[in-house]
């Protein structure tokens, strides 16, 4: 028996539930501005080791919400632990970002990737979404996640991160079937793997859809927007007694929201670059929005960060379904105390 839930502002929020409140919990909240979390990285001794480390995973978790008022947790780990999972040699090398041995170039490697099966070859997830939910003891609730199926695939093709993506736009131009093969087997990995997060005490989950901004408006329908849809179509939607939410972000696609609100997910995430109030008359009333402040206010002195925040509060205007977030996640640069500072001002926000 899981305990009670204290503090269920976030999803009551992402279900547009009337709140007392808005909700506030920030994209990267465990990273390597906090000085614990560098610590504990030390100590691992490398990125991998944490996220495959339930323990640490768990520590690494709760670290910002032991400092901070945050209203929801979400589990410490990659986006790239699906396809780590189907033995491509995942590394992450210092100042490079991550790395696959074997990327995905052919439909013969196509052929040969396996969907992992949650409970074995990402067992650790699974195991750390479950020490969490135990450690938090209903504090806040837990946010599980995944990437998209376009941006996991990104870095398949790729063979890591990529300024251009090149080899996956090449894919798509010469070979769109086999592309659509891998987006497919990632969209029935990825359903699956969400759904044994929730099954192991996720209360929310997002899909972090971190490079379809870089698709054509038609490209993004075709190979980004439809797999989130598949997605969104396959998650399991109660649990515990009580809905669990979705939220899909896709950053740059300010100017898709209304057709991404079409799949048919409870909230989206919203990146700096689009005005709330313009999110809200683009989707209506019945899906809620996250975001939106640009990261780089956290450098910004604290009466100015603070003016900053309450123009992001002010933008949605007073009506239920807004979480406060970043517009991205934070960056490891920013100061902790400004992040206190921006947490106390939406907190203690109330509407003119």
């Amino acid at each position: 028996m899981k305990p009670a839930l204290k503090n269920d502002l976030l999803l009551r929020a992402l279900l547009c539930e009337p709140t007392p409140r808005r909700p506030i919990w920030l994209m990267r909240q465990a990273g390597r501005y906090l000085p614990e979390y560098r610590a504990t990285r030390a100590r691992a001794g490398d990125f991998l080791t944490m996220c495959t480390t339930p323990q640490i995973a768990c520590e690494v978790t709760l670290q910002p919400i032991d400092r901070f008022a945050l209203d929801a947790a979400i589990l410490f780990s990659d986006i790239l632990t699906l396809p780590h999972a189907m033995n491509l040699g995942l590394q992450f090398e210092a100042g490079e970002g991550p790395r696959f041995e074997r990327p995905v170039r052919s439909a013969a490697d196509i052929d040969r990737l396996p969907i992992p099966d949650p409970g074995r070859e990402l067992k650790y997830v699974v195991d750390a979404v479950a020490l969490i939910r135990r450690e938090l003891a209903g504090r806040v609730p837990l946010i599980g996640f995944a990437g998209s199926p376009w941006t996991v695939g990104t870095y398949m093709v790729e063979g890591g991160g990529s300024k251009t993506f090149g080899r996956i736009k090449r894919l798509m131009y010469e070979a769109p079937r086999e592309l659509h093969r891998l987006l497919g087997l990632l969209a029935r990995a990825t359903v699956l793997y969400l759904n044994a997060q929730i099954e192991a005490g996720a209360q929310a989950v997002m899909l972090f859809d971190t490079w379809g901004g870089v698709l054509t408006p038609a490209q993004y329908e075709e190979f980004s927007l439809r797999y989130l849809g598949e997605v969104v179509a396959g998650l399991t939607r109660e649990a515990e007694g009580r809905r669990v939410p979705n939220i899909v972000f896709t950053k740059g696609g300010g100017a898709w929201l209304d057709r991404i609100a079409a799949i048919g997910c409870d909230a989206l995430g919203v990146d700096w670059t689009t005005d709330l109030r313009d999110a809200r008359r683009a989707v209506g009333a019945g899906v809620a929005l996250q975001g939106n402040l640009d990261p780089s206010a956290l450098f910004a002195p604290p009466e100015v960060l603070r003016a900053e925040a309450l123009k992001v509060l002010d933008s949605h205007g007073p009506g239920p379904g807004h979480v406060f977030n970043l517009g991205h996640g934070i960056t490891p640069d920013v100061d902790p105390e400004r992040v206190a500072v921006l947490v106390d001002t939406v907190r203690g926000y109330a509407p003119g």
